[in-house]
């Protein structure tokens, strides 16, 4: 298996100091998956930013666990739906000429 795009989570608990426990509730909770190869714990690098965006909820604002769940699921269902506003504008563009 190919390491190159995944972030050992035990260095990246290590680099942020933050314990893993946080990031296997993150796991647990279905917000990022985790990947285990050869005994050790990865993550994929295209999560980092949301990783550390849950980060700064969970130890800077005291969120736990259930209220970014909830945060992160509206995120994306509100960008979902910004998508689909811009996607319904653009096609009423065309009938406007």
């Amino acid at each position: 298996m190919e390491t190159r795009d995944l972030i050992l989570i035990e260095h990246f608990c290590a680099n942020h100091e933050i314990e893993f426990s946080f990031i296997d509730s993150l796991h647990q909770f279905g917000l990022i998956e985790v990947i285990i190869h050869d005994d050790n714990k990865y993550m994929h690098q295209e999560q980092l930013n949301e990783v550390e965006k849950m980060m700064r909820m969970h130890y800077e604002l005291d969120i736990n666990m259930e209220g970014i769940d909830v945060i992160s699921h509206l995120l994306k269902r509100m960008n979902s739906l910004q998508k689909e506003l811009i996607e319904t504008q653009n096609k009423l563009r065309l009938y406007e000429h």
